[in-house]
């Protein structure tokens, strides 16, 4: 795949219930860390696309939990580019290209 598949850490990768502090990630949500494991095994560019990021001295952490679950030294960031191909969140609400409607009608939505 051409690009960069972005994935938001806070209860994407990492279980959240609330903020606890920048030292802190949750233990890892096994369905999604065995599928970006297995994005990168394929080589496929793998980025942590989180708000921490919008706080430099919030990115260690994040970067030294990766490294404890077996992910390496992976991107931490909190902008798209040109170049990424998709998001993976937990609040992502994907709308129709050009129209503007949602995907998915619920709640909210409809």
């Amino acid at each position: 795949m051409e690009g960069w598949i972005g994935v938001d850490l806070d209860g994407t990768l990492a279980h959240y219930d609330h903020w606890r502090g920048p030292a802190h990630v949750g233990k890892p949500i096994e369905p999604m860390l065995r599928r970006v494991k297995a994005w990168i095994q394929q080589g496929e560019d793998v980025r942590i696309f989180t708000a921490r990021a919008s706080v430099p001295e919030y990115i260690p952490p994040v970067k030294r939990w990766l490294a404890e679950q077996g992910l390496g030294d992976l991107i931490v960031t909190n902008q798209k580019d040109f170049a990424m191909v998709q998001l993976w969140d937990d609040r992502c609400v994907q709308v129709k290209k050009n129209q503007g409607e949602p995907l998915i009608k619920r709640g909210f939505f409809s």
